[in-house]
């Protein structure tokens, strides 16, 4: 229990007023998301330093380039202006689960903006103007700086400035719940310092977070503990209570994030409204048009047609590799279910031995979950076998079947027959789309993701789809990809 009493009437009242407006442990530590903040607008200096020295020197047609370097760096603030304008600097602060690549769409509206004020200036002195190639590349030496570097510096600040303390608010199923995905991603550089619960007697989160109080004691816990953040998990915390506790947490300059109740059907395209200031929640019908579907399948059609043309002088060698290492085909084809059901053939690069389907049997006593054989080490996996899983080189025949219709380069997890019969309820809304190469499960963890989790990940996709989304999901494969998280 916190070791702070809880303050009295009278005079006491009035020092729990004194307290509220003193400086809390939180809000004088510098903590891992204020540090980025900081840093971050220095990489987007640099960045854009870099980008206009190399775009005028290089390109440089008639030798101008001294004369504008100097007017065209004058104009770096304006890049962090525009920057700030689109929040890029407060989305870390807010967030907990972030991504450079959620910084995208702001990147490159902020450095178009930019060239353009570049442009503007350096058309005044001497009629000394950007000519078309020196803004273009300024605008791709641009984009790609930022992104790199502020990607660099994430990384950076992760490793050297100390995770966000947090609290967590419940000690039900959905706080639990909660903690578990918090530790399963050390990149969101949190610390779950402890818990208050609703009632007394509260136990421990899983990963041994402690219970330190109820909710009437979250004020003196999270001072106690330095947290910079509370997180709201208790679902049948009415409004005015859950109210009361956001108010003293801003006070205290503690940020707040809330857990819906309806958080099962939100996704990333929900959208905040409000009538007279009353913060609604916008959902919208779980349905693509169909100019929705004929963007994604030009997506489809357009990267998989370019991956299999890069991939093809590849594949000899792969294959060589698969046939010396055991007998059998280089090729596994396996049936799977399709939108609205329809089944097709899924194609994969051979990654266990001959007689692999005849053995699951006997090894599904060993399997985690009950609705697909999920082993720690599927003794059936070949050594090559082994290398194509980690490295997802296996999955690469699949460009085929997004090539005919038959996937989507992002979509739900395709499933077997077999399985499918496990899903019910809202699950099978998943076949309303086309399953994908990728999707959420595959950027989230893959493997490590329970099968439940993974159908409700499926069912937040399908009701929120995007074509930004999708672009988004498949920049996130690349670096799952590369850093093998999940694979089995």
């Amino acid at each position: 229990m916190p070791i702070l009493a809880k303050v009295g009437t009278g005079l006491g009242d009035q020092a729990a007023v004194t307290a509220a407006r003193t400086p809390t442990a939180a809000s004088l530590r510098v903590s891992h998301r204020a540090v980025v903040r900081r840093v971050l607008a220095l990489a987007d200096a640099l960045a854009g330093a870099a980008a206009v020295t190399a775009g005028l020197v290089l390109v440089d047609p008639d030798g101008r380039a001294s004369g504008q370097l100097p007017y065209a760096l004058a104009t770096i603030p304006v890049l962090l202006v525009l920057l700030k304008v689109y929040g890029l600097y407060d989305r870390d602060a807010k967030r907990i689960s972030f991504s450079t690549v959620d910084d995208v769409p702001g990147i490159f509206h902020a450095v178009l903006l930019w060239v353009l004020a570049l442009w503007a200036v350096l058309k005044l002195p001497d009629g000394d103007k950007l000519v078309l190639v020196e803004a273009v590349a300024v605008l791709v030496l641009g984009l790609v700086s930022v992104f790199f570097l502020r990607a660099a510096t994430r990384r950076l600040v992760r490793r050297l400035a100390a995770p966000e303390r947090v609290v967590v608010v419940g000690g039900g199923t959905e706080a639990a719940l909660l903690v578990r995905k918090i530790h399963a991603h050390p990149e969101y550089a949190v610390d779950v310092v402890g818990h208050v619960a609703r009632g007394n007697g509260g136990r421990a989160l899983p990963g041994g977070v402690p219970c330190l109080g109820t909710l009437g004691d979250l004020r003196d816990v999270y001072r106690e503990q330095g947290a910079e953040r509370v997180i709201m998990a208790v679902p049948e915390l009415d409004g005015s209570g859950l109210t009361d506790l956001v108010r003293e947490a801003n006070e205290d300059q503690v940020k707040v994030t809330v857990v819906p109740d309806v958080v099962d059907v939100l996704g990333p395209s929900t959208e905040l409204d409000d009538v007279e200031g009353m913060t609604m929640l916008g959902i919208s019908p779980p349905r693509l048009s169909a100019s929705s579907r004929a963007l994604k399948r030009t997506l489809d059609v357009v990267v998989s047609a370019a991956g299999i043309l890069l991939l093809a002088p590849l594949l000899p060698f792969v294959a060589l590799a698969i046939k010396l290492d055991s007998p059998g085909p280089v090729f596994f084809a396996h049936e799977r279910l399709g939108r609205d059901g329809r089944r097709f053939r899924l194609f994969k690069l051979r990654t266990m031995v001959l007689d692999a389907e005849a053995q699951s049997a006997a090894l599904r006593e060993q399997s985690s979950h009950r609705a697909w054989l999920l082993l720690e080490r599927d003794p059936r996996v070949t050594r090559v076998g082994r290398f194509l899983r980690r490295t997802s080189l296996d999955e690469l025949p699949q460009l085929w079947n997004v090539l005919r219709g038959e996937m989507s380069l992002v979509g739900p997890r395709p499933m077997p027959p077999d399985v499918d019969r496990h899903i019910t309820g809202w699950g099978r809304r998943r076949l309303e789309l086309t399953p994908g190469l990728t999707g959420l499960w595959q950027v989230l963890g893959r493997t490590a993701i329970p099968f439940e989790e993974m159908i409700k990940l499926d069912y937040v996709y399908v009701t929120n789809w995007s074509l930004w989304g999708d672009v988004r999901l498949l920049l996130r494969t690349a670096f799952v990809v590369f850093s093998r998280r999940g694979a089995n």
